[in-house]
């Protein structure tokens, strides 16, 4: 791994059940704007159906003060580990990075759950920071949607 690449983590513990939430972002992404509107204002499917492998996916948020725009490819899902992999094949976050990746696990713990969110990015060059304040965006984002799933929607 060169000095460009990084891997950054963060869980955030929510009231809610580890499949419903990971239902809700693979299978209904586009609903997120409606729980989490300061930060996510749309979501579109581009190819494939929602949740499936190989589909295509655009999102657009707002971050570190302006909107911006990615659009992702699902890599990977794995149902029994309520796990969801991203890769950014256009967008924003391309800007500063070669290629960057999302991974988010919905874990079961107590009566609740943790998701944990791995990025996974390598800078173009040294002088660009890590990406400290996405992984605050991705722990506001799912707080938001703990609040609408805890709320009986």
């Amino acid at each position: 791994m060169s000095d460009l690449c990084r891997k950054l983590e963060v869980d955030v513990e929510i009231k809610a059940p580890a499949w419903k939430f990971h239902e809700l972002v693979l299978k209904r992404p586009h609903h997120i704007s409606n729980v989490s509107g300061g930060n996510i204002q749309g979501c579109e499917l581009h190819e494939g159906n929602w949740g499936e492998v190989g589909s295509i996916i655009s999102w657009n948020y707002f971050h570190d003060g302006e909107a911006k725009v990615g659009k992702h490819l699902i890599e990977a899902v794995d149902e029994e580990k309520n796990m969801i992999t991203f890769k950014e094949i256009e967008g924003d976050q391309l800007k500063n990075y070669k290629n960057f990746k999302c991974t988010l696990q919905a874990i079961p713990k107590g009566k609740g759950s943790v998701i944990h969110y791995t990025i996974e990015y390598e800078k173009l060059h040294e002088n660009i920071g890590d990406s400290h304040s996405l992984l605050q965006f991705l722990a506001d984002t799912a707080k938001d949607i703990d609040a609408h799933l805890m709320g009986g929607n």
